[in-house]
């Protein structure tokens, strides 16, 4: 009976083969690039090509520190890595983990074994970094005198802050005797007065970039008091200058911009703190007025003469509120005293004189009010509104008034 594969089953079969195979796990192949892309992602496509055959290979964003240069079409390179199997399209393919340019492996090598002893020693170390000054006055530059490098910082540095100085000098940046050259360029420049140094050239192999990979160039990066930044090639040229360095730009372009301060920008960052310091020196008049203010309504409130006033008004308004109750109280008085007068006018003798009526006593001033206390003969006074009157008695008779 035969037995049938799926082609999933196959493709894991062939998968299996190859990453079993230690050879195709850690695997150094040399060729010719083809078809590079760099995807958006970060992943790198491309193919090794010989005169007998072509190769896919692809290399992750995770893996392009293993990439010092930015390849292209045509470059003879050795890439390390392994052959697996891609399951989904059953073919196999290159994964790079590093890749060099052919003849040039010994020299990264050096760089690699180099960059590992001197990150051992703490050169690289982020304590030792200085800070990069905000405001640059006096620029230095190591580079060559000609060159798209040393135009891009001139240009950009001059655009930014065209009151900078710049103090160029004319190292070697390749060749014989370019890493002497580079370290007597950072050594004057530091005893210069500068307040900052450019190090760096435009892009190339990294046979062209050796120079600042020497050891003696890292050292005295190191040793310079003056903070430096490296600017050696394109973004993705790494140099041990790059990692000794104060601070790496991409490009020497991207350093003017990093050691230069746009001057534009200052002024305007004048302004608008100018602005702002206007804007809370009013908050703080005003507020201050405000205070003052309450303060002088305060000590007005709390002044002895205020209160000698406001105690003084106040006696003022309260004998007012007095004399007004007593003159009240006394018409209330008169108004009753008038009430109680008119009650006991008809109580008076004189009221009752004045109305026809008479007063008649004896002649010791007993009220007579009877009959009975008088005789024919008798003499009695009888008082009438403007005097007494002497009378006798004749004579007397009863009369019964209430009939």
């Amino acid at each position: 009976m035969k037995n049938i594969f799926s082609v999933g089953q196959v493709n894991r079969y062939v998968k299996n083969m190859f990453t079993q195979d230690f050879i195709l796990q850690k695997i150094y192949v040399k060729g010719e690039v083809s078809n590079c892309k760099y995807h958006t992602s970060g992943h790198i496509y491309f193919s090794l090509k010989d005169e007998t055959g072509v190769l896919s290979c692809v290399m992750f964003a995770g893996h392009r520190r293993g990439l010092a240069f930015r390849m292209k079409d045509g470059d003879r390179v050795v890439v390390g890595g392994a052959v697996d199997v891609y399951e989904r399209d059953g073919r196999y393919q290159l994964y790079a983990r590093e890749i060099t340019l052919e003849g040039a492996g010994a020299l990264y090598e050096r760089f690699l074994a180099l960059k590992e002893e001197l990150e051992e020693m703490g050169m690289f170390a982020r304590e030792y970094k200085q800070p990069i000054p905000a405001y640059v006055r006096r620029l230095g530059v190591v580079t060559a005198p000609t060159g798209a490098a040393v135009q891009d910082i001139r240009n950009i540095s001059l655009r930014r802050n065209p009151y900078i100085q710049i103090i160029l000098y004319p190292a070697l940046v390749q060749g014989e005797g370019a890493a002497d050259s580079i370290v007597h360029g950072i050594q004057m420049l530091d005893r210069s007065d500068v307040d900052v140094i450019i190090v760096g050239r435009g892009g190339g192999s990294i046979e062209d970039l050796w120079a600042f990979n020497e050891e003696k160039v890292a050292r005295a990066i190191f040793e310079c008091q003056t903070p430096i930044i490296s600017a050696v090639g394109h973004e993705t040229d790494f140099t041990i200058a790059d990692f000794v360095s104060d601070l790496r730009a991409p490009t020497p372009s991207a350093a003017a911009e990093l050691a230069v301060a746009d001057f534009r920008q200052i002024l305007q960052n004048m302004a608008g703190l100018r602005d702002r310091l206007q804007r809370g020196m009013q908050r703080r008049t005003e507020l201050a007025r405000i205070q003052l203010e309450q303060h002088q309504m305060r000590f007005q409130y709390l002044n002895p003469e205020t209160k000698l006033r406001d105690n003084r008004q106040r006696l003022a308004d309260l004998e007012e509120v007095l004399r007004k109750a007593m003159r009240n109280r006394l018409a209330e008085e008169r108004h009753t005293l008038g009430i109680y007068l008119e009650r006991y006018k008809g109580l008076s003798p004189l009221y009752k004189l004045n109305q026809g009526y008479s007063f008649v006593t004896d002649r010791d001033g007993n009220g007579i009010i009877s009959t009975e206390q008088v005789w024919p003969g008798e003499l009695v006074e009888i008082s009438v509104t403007d005097g007494v009157i002497e009378a006798e008695v004749r004579s007397s008779r009863k009369e019964d008034w209430n009939k």
